[in-house]
């Protein structure tokens, strides 16, 4: 069996290290889009349709010594839930989330009532088996998008993916987080673009090759001023839980 990823995350996310502003009141135009308002792509065609919000909490934590990062604790509770709860108050609506490593642990221990759960057999192949999963799940139910974040990153809360999610304006959307100017999570994907996504993600490359095909496409979202993009990949992260 291949090895697991340690983090589901394409090259490009901004450095680690930020203080950590996620959790800061919602104010302004974020505040509205995380309570449901269109945002700044209302006035685009398809931008009635909701926007999904797809989390993949599917990772191992080999290099955490086997602890399944959906369930690392984070404030008292499973990880898992903290993500959940960011896509919600952001606006995200339906919430899918792609588990895979101690599946059945998880669905325990973890509070994801309302959300859409689906297991990957496969998750050790890398994210693109869960994002493969996560985007099989959501067709059919009228999503125009699926905005993908992922569960090792505490440090992006509601205010920056509220601002991913407002930028959606049609079924062909690429939108991603930008940090000081680099690309990272959480990324937007029109739905119109789930069957290419689909075809090219394997291994560990996720949305890799979509995004790099179609770089001058991608609508870059600074949240580098309310959001720190770090993961929890190894012992020493986890001190960023605390």
């Amino acid at each position: 069996m291949p090895a697991e990823a340690e983090t589901e995350q394409d090259p490009g996310s901004g450095p680690g290290g930020r203080p950590d502003r996620s959790t800061a009141p919602l104010t302004g135009a974020e505040g509205a889009g995380a309570a449901g308002a269109e945002g700044a792509g209302a006035a685009g065609p398809g931008a009635a349709a909701p926007v999904a919000g797809l989390l993949l909490a599917a990772g191992g934590g080999r290099r955490l010594g086997g602890r399944p990062k959906a369930l690392l604790p984070y404030r008292g509770r499973p990880l898992v839930e903290n993500a959940v709860r960011v896509l919600r108050e952001a606006g995200c609506d339906p919430v899918h989330v792609v588990l895979g490593a101690s599946a059945d642990e998880v669905r325990e221990r973890a509070d994801l009532s309302g959300c859409v759960v689906v297991d990957n057999p496969d998750w050790a192949e890398g994210m693109g088996s869960s994002l493969r999963v996560g985007l099989a799940s959501l067709a059919g139910t009228g999503a125009g998008a699926a905005l993908v974040s992922l569960v090792d990153q505490p440090g992006i809360g509601a205010r920056a993916v509220a601002r991913v999610r407002e930028a959606y304006s049609s079924p062909t959307s690429l939108v991603a987080a930008s940090y000081d100017g680099e690309r990272g999570h959480p990324v937007l994907f029109g739905a119109d673009r789930w069957p290419d996504i689909a075809a090219t993600a394997t291994g560990d490359r996720g949305a890799r090759v979509h995004l790099k095909e179609h770089a001058a496409e991608v609508m870059l979202v600074e949240c580098g001023d309310v959001a720190a993009p770090f993961d929890i990949d190894t012992p020493p992260d986890l001190a960023r839980l605390a």
